[in-house]
């Protein structure tokens, strides 16, 4: 990778860590961390007590994960003239994106996340819940001292439409996989796709040209093509858990938990005459694993289609959306510009 982007995800690293010290640390930072994050608790919190709310996230952000969407806040801002002013906000949108995951994995009943048993299974569903919550909330800890009031009122306003999209998009794609009879279409899935997924896009977008002092205008227009970039990461996602297989998890695996990805909507689109197949398909996976022969057999129809390569043309189209506005729309920055496009070129 990179050392322009290396040496700001160090930095990135740096302010997440800041916020999820360890039992170890020494009594003074473990001491600053309470009474910043707690200023009304009425005794002195324990590191025991810190370690039982925060080593369940501690364990996912280790896991690693690309960093990229607190990256592409940091660069967004960077490329308006804001230098390194987002920085500070990192927690903001991994946190949030992290305590997603270790939700939606209980939710999926998933046994494992980035190569590791999934949170819930090392330390409990109520401790990985409780944790997950906390790390939502904790994440605004980093604008509660902001001194710009405007500024602090439109990055908290980002936040609470991140969340509550967030949300209702998990919460169209639990009944999607709960109503194992029920098609959606492809437009369906883009709508689902733009809350659950781009709405964390639009956030570090948005957090990025707000931390740079630009107008609500530019930080919609950043925060559109952003969310382009979300949707589209979501879908390459899509086919590569039915090709080469997603990192830290099982090639096909999303036929396991039954879920209606693009490529699936796409197919069921084009041969609705086979939704019978590849709902029997779902069942067998589910009950045999992903050695299963059905879901093999789904695999091979989806490719053999052009869906896959359907899917993947159409996430490279937003993707290439994207990169259209992050390289030219008002930057200031020309090279943070430049490392914006190089950025979408690692996603995908």
């Amino acid at each position: 990778m990179n050392i322009e982007y290396t040496q700001r995800i160090e930095k990135i690293e740096a302010e997440l860590k800041r916020w999820l010290p360890e039992a170890s640390a020494n009594s003074q930072i473990l001491r600053g961390w309470a009474q910043t994050v707690f200023p009304n608790a009425g005794k002195e919190i324990s590191a025991d007590e810190m370690e039982a709310l925060l080593a369940p996230g501690r364990d996912i952000l280790s896991r690693g994960g690309k960093r990229w969407r607190p990256l592409l806040m940091t660069l967004v801002c960077e490329s308006l003239g804001g230098a390194g002013a987002a920085l500070p906000f990192s927690p903001l949108v991994e946190f949030c994106h992290n305590a997603s995951l270790i939700h939606d994995d209980i939710e999926d009943n998933s046994d494992q996340r980035r190569g590791k048993p999934s949170i819930h299974v090392i330390y409990g569903v109520d401790s990985a819940i409780n944790c997950g919550s906390f790390l939502y909330f904790l994440s605004l800890s980093c604008i509660d001292n902001l001194e710009n009031g405007e500024k602090k009122n439109r990055i908290y306003s980002l936040w609470a439409d991140c969340m509550r999209s967030l949300h209702f998009g998990q919460a169209i794609d639990i009944r999607w996989h709960r109503e194992i009879s029920l098609v959606p279409s492809p437009d369906d899935y883009y709508f689902m796709s733009e809350m659950k997924t781009g709405s964390l896009s639009r956030f570090a977008a948005g957090i990025g040209a707000y931390a740079a002092d630009a107008s609500p205008e530019t930080a919609r227009e950043f925060g559109n093509a952003a969310e382009k970039l979300g949707i589209g990461f979501q879908i390459l996602d899509d086919v590569k858990n039915l090709t080469t297989g997603n990192p830290g998890k099982k090639r096909g695996d999303d036929i396991i938990e039954g879920k209606k990805s693009y490529p699936v909507l796409l197919y069921l689109q084009k041969y609705p005459e086979k939704s019978r197949k590849v709902f029997y398909c779902f069942h067998q996976a589910k009950m045999n694993g992903i050695s299963a022969p059905e879901a093999e057999d789904l695999i091979h129809a989806l490719s053999e289609t052009g869906v896959l390569a359907e899917a993947e043309e159409k996430g490279r189209s937003l993707t290439n959306e994207a990169r259209e506005v992050f390289t030219s729309s008002g930057s200031v920055d020309k090279n943070a510009a430049g490392l914006l496009g190089g950025l979408i070129d690692m996603i995908i």
